[in-house]
Formats: structure tokens, C-alpha cells, sequence
């Protein structure tokens, strides 16, 4: 990469979103905001090359975007016909004193404009995909990936979003403190899915993104102090420390995806893996689920550590999945049930030693709870381990329709046949997974997977 290349995508990574919330804090028109950014960091892709990186990328970025702002709000002035180009400044400065409280209670910026995104007269889904693109910088495609929702059909939601946002008077800005629960479940969904970005392989040559999971993990810290005691923080933090804790072992120094039965154990975070179990038992300990035992035992050594010098599994007592009262919710639960079974594979000593038993029920339980068909393939993996690869293609029938565009059903029925002895059918399966799979890294281990198979 050239230096302008570079810099270009470091200034992405540091002030995409802040640039965002910045023009819609003095504009109050979210529409103008993310265009006019995106139209200065075109303009820098053109200059930089030429013109040299400027020393301050993100206020040569700023001011660019306001320009495209204000070119915006004079052409709509214009189109009006109703106030002379000399009054623009007043319009915009008007807009700008109409923007509600800018949340000065939430001191995070990032959050602010999390909060900000997740207004509850906007569509579940549409808060989501507006988050994800305001505040991450996920292009269309990718959020789609994420959401399992065709490019084109996510563009026609991005843009009905957008749009009602711009014409309904909707005040996008931060809510008082009072109100600010009323929208932690999409706040929280919004943030698993930033870190899930960073895992979740697209069109581009870099696989992982391991700065959106150090992202993720500091916002859930500053939801935590803002909002204490809340179980669905605290189960989604304990998942993505549990996640996060292995992201140095994922692909090997040339690159290429390392499967967690082959990652080295003692390169994982340890810190973050006690972290992450401490929390599940802190959310056990104060109502976090319902009683009763799964009926497995716990791995513990007598000083309350696990094998090997690990954490103890927090399963011993670990609750079926129902909402409680308080804080707890139907989101809280699922995040709580997923870092159980993260658990479970953290504090395994060796990849032989991981209970998945356990596992395929942690994860019959979640797939009753979401009904989620992305669970049900999870499951199928789980299943297969515990009880055979024949068991676990059984539970993979069907969704090939659910899941039609997801490379990762045929791959994982290849896996499973060529377990079975199935080779033919396996190949068959790998070549449908490779004609559906968009990111190299992943592509390249699909094709490595099925020449080991003809060999």
C-alpha cells in the first residue's frame, strides 16, 4: 500500500463515526451527514495521492464534509424558492439549535451516536442498519452479510431509513438518562454485531478486523458504568471477552484460518477468559437466569481453577435459559446461553477434552429460544462431535432453504460427509460451498479442504 493508501484507511478506521456524529450534532440531518462524509473521503482518496497526506487527516476530512453540507443545504434553499442564499447560515444554524439534548450524560461520543441511531420510531432492523453504517462504516454489502439480507434489498431499507429520518421530524439525538433502557436491547445488538463484523470475513483480502472487537468490548465497559447491574451487558460483554480471547491464534503467520481444534491454547487470553467466566457467575449468582442444573459436572480443581491452570466452568450450575425479572431479557438470554457455550470451549484444556454434549444442549436451548437458523447449523457442529457425523447432517436438512446464500451450510455438510465416508457427496458439497464463499482467505481453505479430499 502507498502511504496515501494508508493513511486514507486509518483515517477511516478513527474518524468515519466521528465525523459522522460531529455533522449531525451541528446539522441535525443524518442523510447529509453520511453522504457528505463519504464524498470528503472520495476526495481524499483523489488528492492525497498528489497533494501529500495532510498532517491533520481528520480535520482536512471535517472540513471537506461541511463544505458538501453546506453545498446541500443551499441546493435545497434554491429548489425551495422560498428564503435567498444569504440566509442559508441561519437555516442551518436554526436546524442545529432544534437538535434535542446532545446527551451530555452519555460522556462516549461513540455511544452518543449509538443512542442517537437506535430512535424506537425507526424499524428494529433499519436502527440496526443505520447503526452499523453510521457508526462502523459497514458498506451495504457487508451489512447484509451480517444480516442476512440480499444487497439490494438492504440498500432499498438503508434508503427508506434515510428517508424517514429526513422528512419525519424524528430528533436523532442522544435520549435522557431516564429513557436510555428503552433502548439498550438494540444498542447491545448493535454492538455484538460490530464485533461480529470484525470476524465475519467479507469481499476484502483482510479477514479479521481486530480493532472492531477492542471497540466492542471498551463500549460494553462504558454501558457498564452507565448502566450498572443490566444482564444483557454483562452476558454480551462475558461472550465477546470469551470470543475476543482467541483472536491472536485464528490464522497462522501466512494468513490462512486456523480451526479451533488446531489453534494453540496457550497463546489464548487467559486474562479475558477469567474475566469472562467471573461474569456468567456474577449473572448466576444475582438472578441472571432461572434455577436448575444442566446436569453436567464442573471442571474445576479444588482451588476453583480449571484444568490446566484455567478458569472453572461456570456450567455446573448453569441455568436454563429464562427471562427473569429486572433487567433481565429475552436478549439477555441468548447473549448469556452463547457465552456459556464460548465458556465451554475456553476452558477446555485440550480440543478432546471439550465437553460437547454440553454444548449441543446449551445450543438446543438457544435454537428453542431464537429459533435461529444460523443456531441450528452451530448445533449441527455440536451434535455431530457428541453423537456422530450422522446426526449431525440430520440437522442440517432444511437449511440449504433458510439459509440460501450462506457458503457455511454446504461447508459444514462437507465436513460432516467426509467424516461419514461420503466423499463424493463431500466434493459435491465443497464445490457448492466454494461457489457461494466471497472472501479469500476462507476460499482458500475451502479449496485446501477439497484437494485434501481428492487426494
Amino acid at each position: 500500500m502507498t502511504p496515501s493508501d494508508t493513511a486514507l484507511a486509518d483515517a477511516w478506521r478513527d474518524h468515519w463515526s466521528r465525523l459522522i456524529g460531529l455533522l449531525i450534532g451541528q446539522f441535525a440531518r443524518p442523510d447529509l451527514a453520511e453522504d457528505a462524509v463519504s464524498d470528503a473521503f472520495e476526495s481524499a482518496a483523489r488528492h492525497w495521492p498528489e497533494d501529500g497526506v495532510p498532517t491533520n487527516t481528520g480535520a482536512w476530512l471535517l472540513t471537506a464534509a461541511r463544505r458538501r453540507v453546506l453545498d446541500r443545504l443551499r441546493s435545497e434553499a434554491v429548489q425551495r424558492r422560498k428564503e435567498p442564499l444569504m440566509v442559508v447560515d441561519d437555516e442551518m444554524r436554526a436546524a442545529a439549535a432544534a437538535a434535542v439534548d446532545p446527551g451530555a450524560h452519555v460522556a462516549d461520543e461513540q455511544l452518543r451516536l449509538i443512542f442517537a441511531c437506535c430512535h424506537p420510531a425507526i424499524a428494529p432492523d433499519d436502527r440496526v442498519a443505520l447503526t452499523l453504517r453510521f457508526v462502523v462504516g459497514l458498506t451495504t454489502a457487508e451489512i447484509g452479510r451480517l444480516l442476512l439480507v440480499q444487497e439490494s434489498t438492504m440498500a432499498a431499507r438503508m434508503t427508506r431509513a434515510k428517508k424517514r429520518l429526513a422528512s419525519s421530524g424524528i430528533p436523532f439525538a442522544t435520549p435522557g438518562a431516564a429513557r436510555l433502557d428503552e433502548r439498550l436491547d438494540v444498542v447491545a445488538t448493535v454492538v455484538y454485531l460490530a464485533f461480529t463484523s470484525g470476524y465475519h470475513p467479507g469481499e476484502g483480502a483482510v479477514p479479521l478486523r481486530v480493532d472492531l472487537g477492542d471497540e466492542a468490548i471498551r463500549l460494553l465497559r462504558v454501558l457498564d458504568d452507565l448502566l450498572p447491574d443490566r444482564a444483557v451487558i454483562r452476558s454480551l460483554l462475558a461472550l465477546l471477552l470469551l470470543q475476543h480471547s482467541r483472536r491472536d491464534t485464528r490464522l497462522d503467520p501466512a494468513g490462512a484460518l486456523v480451526l479451533l481444534p488446531d489453534q494453540d491454547r496457550s497463546r489464548w487470553h487467559r486474562d479475558e477468559i477469567v474475566e469472562g467466566v467471573a461474569l456468567l457467575e456474577l449473572l448466576a449468582a444475582s438472578g441472571g437466569g432461572s434455577t436448575g442444573a444442566t446436569g453436567s459436572e464442573a471442571r474445576s480443581a479444588p482451588d476453583g481453577r480449571g484444568a490446566a491452570g484455567g478458569p472453572a466452568s461456570p456450567l455446573a450450575d448453569a441455568p436454563r435459559a429464562s427471562p427473569t425479572s429486572g433487567h433481565q431479557t429475552r436478549l439477555a438470554t441468548e447473549y448469556r446461553l452463547q457465552a456459556l457455550i464460548a465458556a465451554e470451549r475456553a476452558t477446555a484444556p485440550t480440543s478432546a477434552d471439550t465437553r460437547w454434549s454440553v454444548i449441543a444442549d446449551l445450543y438446543a436451548q438457544l435454537e428453542a429460544l431464537t429459533g435461529s437458523p444460523v443456531v441450528r447449523l452451530a448445533r449441527a457442529v455440536a451434535v455431530s462431535e457428541a453423537s456422530g457425523p450422522e446426526a449431525g447432517l440430520q440437522l442440517l436438512e432444511g437449511l440449504d432453504d433458510a439459509l440460501p446464500r450462506h457458503h457455511r451450510v454446504p461447508a459444514v455438510r462437507a465436513e460432516l460427509l467426509t467424516r461419514a465416508g461420503h466423499r463424493t457427496a463431500a466434493a459435491d458439497a465443497y464445490r457448492a460451498a466454494l461457489s457461494l464463499v466471497t472472501n479469500p482467505t476462507e476460499r482458500t481453505h475451502l479449496q485446501a479442504r477439497l484437494a485434501a479430499l481428492d487426494d
